[in-house]
């Protein structure tokens, strides 16, 4: 007795086709196949490929969520600072490198996709009893009706039939443009040299500060300038070596030390003009009265003296209150007009934080954290916290000294009168205001005092201090919203095509296709001997076919995977195709016969009678004894 060959089943329902009476079949001719390895294999349907295409995609969802989780913890990623490839643009290889990473991924994706598609008329046609719709007309290739048929299959489908592949695109496309350079602050630690530390500076008496401080002054008013290096908004800090970058916004975050300078200037509580002795009289708040002489025939004058009342009078005049008084006459009515600005000045040290500018060392911020008390001979003794008033000194015997004196003293209210005469409508604008003069000689003063400050109270004293760099640099920045998403989509649709291609793996486990499916040649091979294609004639349209093939049931023999069609139950023979014209079948008339000619086919096929049954193996006449 002949071995019985893997490849056969045992039932009559995939071995002989039951036939129908419209046409002739011959598949009982067919040869059994003799092993499975004939199956057409295709690499992309592999195990490998199957289940490592979607975890490939379901791992770029996960990697890319991690990556923008990161990118929103630490200002995205380090890049270099120039581009090391000069043949390539930035924005290129944004939109270029992503897309490499999803490439092989979208093309593997795109192979399963069509497979699926090829593939699911056969997995159709291999379950039976199938009608023309559900098997020889499913078409799930078509590209207009792609992502409707693909989506359709995945709802009506059990589980595991086609998978769109359109959002491959999609993916390629969001991956390129979620990737951006952008500037991005970054902090990193570093130390520099602290160069100074409060104390006296022992040349004082020289006043070479006060005059560089005035003239400074002097010239900030009237060119506009900001404050110099290591002075901010009345605040003085010990200067500090500021490491060197090209970076324009690059700041240095410095715990030092730094002296805060409060001018405490207010408005005289009366203030008149004597035309009799030609003398300004004011009165202060604090009930401090002074005078001071004008020349009337000289027209505009300003001027600045130390005032020996109240808590100064026992002061020396260099630590003195001071009054600055202004004067000129009017260009309407020529009358007379003074003003007097009250000025106490007085310092304060602190621990600070300060902020430096890399690029011209110009304090941005300057923060107190907590007084001073290290022993120094500002706050302690001779001054004991007394600041200089920085505008009257001593009369000093060195004409140069006196010089310098002198050019500070009428330089601070010089630069007030010359500020107000730049404002529009000249000084007189300055004078009708409350606190014109006010306003304009607290600023003044302020940066005279702060800028005296940093170079008189702080002496030579090198010493490494911890400090914080930040600077602006370009990041790799993956943008949240378009990364969210993308994440989110390559994550689901990883995760169920896992589980939907191995489902569809399984469908196809006993499907045998020996030839790529939707090769013509396949295609003729698998219904050459099935006889309903003589139903058909070339020129049939998609609706005449349908109705020519209407009342069948299609399957795949499992004995040779040819494509067996049979006589539907409820099914009715057609009108007068041209099809049944041909085999001579006339409207409502079967052939007589049919009868004879199934159990002459069946006997043919098995070599063994129709009513002996199967209890060997079926085979055919080609089949090896």
């Amino acid at each position: 007795m002949p071995q019985k060959s893997p490849s056969l089943v045992d039932s009559a329902r995939f071995s002989i086709s039951q036939g129908s009476n419209r046409f002739r079949e011959s598949t009982h001719l067919i040869p059994s196949r003799i092993a499975e390895d004939k199956r057409y294999k295709p690499l992309a349907l592999s195990l490998p490929v199957v289940v490592g295409t979607p975890l490939s995609m379901l791992a770029l969802g996960v990697a890319l969520e991690i990556g923008v989780n990161i990118s929103n913890k630490n200002q995205g990623f380090s890049v270099p600072e120039t581009n090391p490839l000069g043949f390539a643009s930035a924005q290129f290889l944004l939109s270029f490198v992503p897309t490499i990473f999803v490439i092989p991924v979208a093309f593997l994706w795109r192979e399963l996709d069509w497979y699926l598609r090829w593939y699911q008329p056969y997995v159709v046609l291999s379950r039976g009893n199938a009608s023309v719709e559900e098997g020889i007309l499913l078409d799930y290739v078509v590209v207009f009706w792609s992502a409707i048929t693909a989506c359709a299959t995945y709802l009506l489908q059990p589980l595991g039939e086609l998978h769109n592949a359109s959002g491959i695109t999609t993916h390629m496309v969001t991956a390129s443009s979620i990737f951006q350079i952008q500037q991005r602050s970054m902090f990193s630690n570093t130390t520099v040299t602290s160069t100074r530390t409060i104390g006296l500076t022992p040349d004082v008496d020289q006043l070479n500060a006060f005059v560089a401080a005035a003239g400074f002054a002097d010239a900030a008013a009237f060119n506009n300038l900001t404050d110099p290096p290591f002075v901010q908004a009345g605040w003085a800090t010990a200067e500090f070596v500021i490491p060197s970058g090209n970076d324009l916004n690059a700041t240095v975050r410095v715990d030092t030390t730094g002296i805060r300078t409060l001018h405490n200037c207010e408005n005289a509580r009366n203030t008149t003009f004597n035309p009799t002795t030609s003398t300004i009289e004011s009165m202060s708040i604090s009930d401090c009265a002074q005078s001071v002489p004008v020349n009337t025939s000289l027209g505009i004058q300003y001027g600045v003296v130390n005032l020996e009342c109240g808590s100064g009078a026992d002061l020396g005049v260099e630590f003195q209150p001071v009054m600055f008084w202004y004067f000129h006459q009017r260009s309407d009515n020529e009358e007379y007009e003074a003003r007097t600005v009250f000025c106490a000045p007085s310092i304060q040290t602190f621990n600070v934080t300060a902020q430096a500018y890399l690029q011209d060392r110009t304090i941005a911020e300057c923060n107190p954290t907590d007084n001073y008390t290290q022993s120094n001979n500002v706050t302690g003794a001779p001054l004991f916290g007394r600041p200089f008033n920085a505008v009257v000194f001593n009369s000093s015997s060195n004409p140069f000294i006196q010089a310098r004196a002198n050019a500070t003293n009428i330089a601070i209210p010089g630069t007030v009168f010359r500020f107000a005469s730049q404002l529009e409508n000249g000084p007189q604008s300055t004078f009708d205001l409350p606190n014109g003069f006010l306003d304009i000689t607290s600023k003044v003063y302020t940066q005279h005092l702060a800028l005296t400050a940093k170079n008189i109270y702080f002496v030579a004293e090198n010493r490494t201090i911890p400090a914080q760099l930040e600077s602006y640099v370009p990041r790799l920045v993956i943008n949240s919203l378009p990364g969210h998403a993308l994440a989110l989509l390559l994550f689901v649709i990883g995760f169920i095509g896992t589980f939907l291609h191995i489902i569809n793996r399984r469908q196809r486990r006993h499907l045998f296709i020996a030839s790529p499916p939707g090769s013509i040649g396949g295609i003729v091979s698998m219904t050459s001997h099935s006889g309903f294609g003589q139903l058909l004639v070339p020129y049939d349209s998609e609706k005449n076919i349908e109705d020519k093939l209407k009342g069948l049931r299609f399957r795949l023999d499992k004995r040779t995977g040819a494509i067996v069609a049979e006589d539907d139950d409820a099914g009715e023979l057609e009108g007068e195709e041209d099809g049944v014209a041909l085999l001579g079948v006339s409207r409502g008339h079967a052939r007589n016969s049919s009868s004879s000619l199934m159990s002459t086919s069946q006997a043919a096929a098995t070599g063994y009678p129709p009513w002996k049954g199967h209890s060997v193996p079926l085979r055919t006449p080609y089949d090896p004894l």
